[in-house]
């Protein structure tokens, strides 16, 4: 199988999952918003999505035929026999012409995701926790042999149950996190990837196609900086660690930061966004702990420290000399 047709083949399966999620339920407003988070990472995922789901309407309208004359009402999918939950996924993967299943592997898949600004903790049912940070969103596939976890976009810090017989995964931006008794923070920025160690150990490695292979070990206080054609592991103190997950306290921590990196920084837990004006502005240095919905905070640091001029235009606010 090809490359192409392999990569292809995976988006259907997705799309698959997500329908059968959806449609098997429970499905709520944080399914919802990680299924949009997946339809807008490209145009081969919308245009898989909507075959599916069209598949699915053929198949469903089979399902409520009945005797002339005689209707009954449908009950709620949740409520529906197991059986029936089966039969649904075989008829769903019999109209998409895709092989595999979703319930019949025995796999239990959930999505998750948190708004601008918005934070969660999740319990799984291993007992891990996994915290969502400001516009995350994750999926969770488990099974009785293993425990996968696709981060999508966004932050998240990881304390897992460590089994060595159940391999805890996490993958993103094309890399593959493996869980060795951790706590660890992930961050993905597009195809830049950010893993910080913070207790125990985890093993990084590249695992998705065009990715430069490399693999490495990571032990508390490593920060690796990982892209499609560079991995880099650095040290940092304890403190500089805690600063880095200031979020879970509701708080950004600054330190030898410029404006602009702040502000950016800031702008991912806010609507209301800080513009800043021009370049000399940007790169001047910045250090201060900040609520992290607190964009009037920023502004006065703006104002009296540094003696710039802030202006609000609807959801902006502007700061220049």
């Amino acid at each position: 199988m090809s490359t192409e047709t392999g990569n292809a083949h995976r988006v259907k399966e997705q799309a698959s999952e997500w329908i059968a999620q959806r449609m098997l339920g429970p499905w709520s407003d944080a399914d919802q918003a990680a299924l949009d988070a997946w339809l807008a990472e490209s145009l081969a995922h919308e245009i898989a999505f909507m075959r599916m789901e069209a598949g699915w309407g053929r198949t469903e309208r089979l399902t409520v035929l009945r005797a002339p004359g005689k209707q009954l009402p449908r009950p709620a999918m949740h409520s529906r026999p197991a059986r029936f939950r089966v039969a649904v996924v075989f008829a769903l993967v019999a109209a998409t012409g895709l092989a595999g299943g979703y319930v019949l592997s025995g796999s239990k898949s959930q999505s998750y995701a948190t708004p601008v600004g918005g934070r969660q903790i999740i319990t799984l049912s291993d007992g891990s926790r996994i915290e969502l940070n400001t516009d995350t969103a994750i999926r969770t596939n488990f099974s009785a042999s293993r425990r996968e976890i696709a981060l999508l976009k966004g932050e998240a810090y990881f304390q897992v149950e460590h089994n060595a017989t159940r391999p805890f995964v996490v993958t993103a931006a094309g890399h593959r996190v493996t869980d060795l008794g951790t706590k660890f923070l992930i961050r993905k920025d597009g195809g830049r990837l950010q893993v910080s160690l913070i207790e125990g150990r985890a093993e990084l490695q590249s695992a998705g196609e065009g990715i430069q292979q490399h693999s490495v070990v990571l032990r508390p206080g490593d920060v690796a900086i990982a892209s499609a054609d560079a991995l880099n592991v650095a040290r940092k103190p304890n403190k500089e660690l805690h600063d880095e997950l200031g979020w879970r306290r509701g708080v950004v921590v600054f330190s030898h930061s410029t404006l602009g990196d702040a502000a950016a920084e800031f702008n991912r837990y806010n609507t209301t966004k800080i513009v800043i004006a021009d370049a000399q502005i940007k790169s001047r240095m910045i250090g201060a702990t900040l609520a992290v919905h607190d964009v009037n905070a920023f502004a006065d640091v703006a104002r009296e420290i540094f003696g710039l001029k802030v202006q609000k235009h609807g959801n902006e606010i502007l700061i220049s000399r």
